[in-house]
């Protein structure tokens, strides 16, 4: 589902005259339908960065990530779309969504089936815990937390066949990381390759394949 090859990022501090400062370099990663990866490594390496290189929020600079075939590096805004809708679900850290919309409507636009979207935004707003009397309320006035799970339901709702998931419990409960931990095996067994950052290593040894130190990844 992932093929990473000669991955190399390099970002260009344009206000500190053009200075670079790179991140990634020749990174070499394959991620299967059916497990879950974690990547491993200390804080600053570029686990994030890698992340949403391969959901193409920042170019790479050298290499080639292929996902499900397709090529990510150099791909254009239209394929970009197309494969974030069929393929890749992407949960980081926060919650940035269009003013004003109720959380409910942001889960279920998400949903694959517009007939039963609204059902199924509930089933999964009830299941991570978000209060019936939130489900009206944009997310933007809730807390940390409650956007997180907001992101989660969100992205669980519609099955992809590959999950990227950064920090997915940063700001959840205890009860929450474990409706996470269920969600994210349930995928899993049904065929879905993950890949995640997950710096709570009891949330990654109970839902990880494999843990992969990112600085290994480089040849």
């Amino acid at each position: 589902m992932i093929r990473i090859r000669g991955l190399c990022k390099t970002f260009v501090l344009h206000n500190q005259g053009g200075a670079e400062l790179p991140v990634l370099r020749n990174v070499c990663l394959d991620v299967d339908p059916g497990e879950c990866v974690a990547l491993d490594g200390a804080s600053g390496i570029g686990k994030s960065t890698l992340l949403k290189c391969i959901y193409g929020n920042y170019r790479v600079s050298s290499g080639s990530v292929l996902v499900n075939g397709s090529e990510v590096a150099g791909a254009t805004a239209q394929s970009l779309l197309r494969l974030r809708s069929e393929i890749v679900g992407y949960v980081s850290q926060f919650l940035r969504v269009i003013p004003r919309v109720p959380a409910i409507d942001i889960v279920a636009e998400a949903a694959e089936r517009e007939a039963d979207a609204r059902h199924l935004a509930e089933q999964m707003l009830l299941r991570l815990r978000i209060p019936m009397r939130l489900w009206g309320v944009p997310p933007a006035t809730f807390s940390g937390g409650e956007q997180q799970r907001v992101n989660l339901a969100r992205t669980f709702i519609r099955p992809k066949p590959l999950l990227l998931l950064d920090e997915p419990t940063a700001a959840l409960d205890t009860a929450n990381r474990i409706t996470v931990v269920s969600l994210i095996n349930e995928a899993r067994a049904a065929g879905a390759a993950i890949l995640g950052v997950f710096h709570d290593f009891k949330m990654r040894d109970a839902v990880a394949t494999r843990v992969v130190d990112l600085a290994a990844c480089a040849p």
